[in-house]
């Protein structure tokens, strides 16, 4: 049956980042790779907008004619290159979080996760790669640097570069019905998945400080590309902003406003938003003096203390936590920068 462009428009704005829309256009590998990523951190799905009626041509090309992997090599994409790089990043760490405990880790469980994650953007479309090849060469680059989180991005690397030298198109196939599809996807899917939920329930705390250690170490590998290092924090922020404008402004005492902050404790850029946060909430600019910031806060408290405020008193209670949250930020940032500045001194 050909496929529609209205109907691939409208699965693409339901349930565009759980790719639903490349389910219907039975591009498998593209619809798991949007599950796994939630549409690239919903920057693909967007960027998908221009693209759908070159999808649709294409499904239905497909089912007329498939192309034989005979018939040349697909053009090199360094899209598709960095795809691969960031995706293998990206099952690395999660791996790391959820499977490094594990024996033999570092010798089949992160390599194999890498390289999965490079070939499933290598799958994606009318393309593919060498299984063997791929897999092999990320076997092959782990032992180098064994026991080392940075192992990630050489393995993630090596892998990519493989992915592209055997890239050939897809052989034909005979078309699969949906329940077998749906049951594949979701063997991948559970199969993803399934660690880190387990890792996460049994020891929340534990995975959220490892995953805090993880961002660490993976944003420290971008000290020398400080610009490349601010776009990947950005990246990473998104489901944070996300949240933000889907509940507003739950204020810096919340209890989800903390396992946000225990996520990002390594990601500069959120600690400069949550700065911002507390200025915000003591209601003076970025450049006040330590004395002005004391002054407010002084003032503030006297105002929304609840014991000044019975008629209102819940109301205050959430100021007065809002106030003393926002207080301590900027006197931890003070204490830092003191400590800074002494250990500076001592050196010169």
């Amino acid at each position: 049956m050909a496929k529609g462009l209205l109907v691939t428009y409208i699965l693409w704005a339901v349930g565009g980042p759980f790719g639903l829309h490349h389910l219907y256009l039975e591009r498998d590998s593209h619809a798991l790779l949007w599950m796994l990523t939630l549409g690239g951190c919903g920057l693909g799905w967007l960027w998908e907008f221009w693209k759908l009626p070159r999808f649709v041509a294409e499904a239905n090309r497909g089912q007329r004619q498939k192309q034989s992997p005979d018939e040349g090599t697909p053009p090199l994409s360094p899209i598709r290159f960095a795809a691969q790089m960031i995706v293998g990043i990206y099952f690395g760490l999660v791996a790391l979080i959820s499977l490094s405990p594990m024996a033999n880790f570092y010798i089949v469980g992160l390599p194999l996760s890498v390289g999965l994650g490079v070939l499933l953007v290598a799958a994606v479309g009318n393309q593919t790669s060498n299984f063997k090849s791929t897999l092999g060469v990320a076997f092959l680059t782990s032992p180098i640097f064994y026991g080392r989180p940075i192992a990630i991005l050489p393995i993630s690397l090596a892998a990519s570069i493989t992915a592209q030298k055997h890239r050939c198109y897809k052989s034909s196939a005979e078309s699969e019905t949906l329940s077998v599809r749906l049951y594949r996807l979701g063997l991948a899917y559970l199969a993803f998945t399934g660690p880190l939920a387990y890792s996460a329930l049994s020891n929340t705390a534990a995975t959220l400080n490892y995953i805090a250690e993880s961002l660490g170490s993976f944003l420290s590998w971008f000290s020398f590309f400080p610009l490349l290092g601010r776009l990947i924090e950005s990246v990473l922020l998104l489901p944070f902003r996300i949240w933000r404008l889907l509940v507003g402004d739950p204020g810096l005492h919340s209890s989800y406003f903390q396992q946000w902050e225990k996520f990002y404790e390594s990601v500069p850029s959120f600690q400069d938003e949550k700065h911002q946060l507390a200025y915000q909430v003591l209601g003076l600019s970025e450049k006040a003096t330590n004395e002005e910031i004391h002054r407010r806060y002084r003032e503030l408290v006297k105002i929304w203390h609840p014991d000044h405020n019975q008629k209102q008193r819940e109301e205050a209670q959430r100021h007065f936590l809002e106030i003393q949250a926002a207080y301590e930020v900027l006197s931890q940032r003070r204490t830092s920068s003191g400590a800074w500045r002494i250990s500076q001194e001592k050196k010169t």
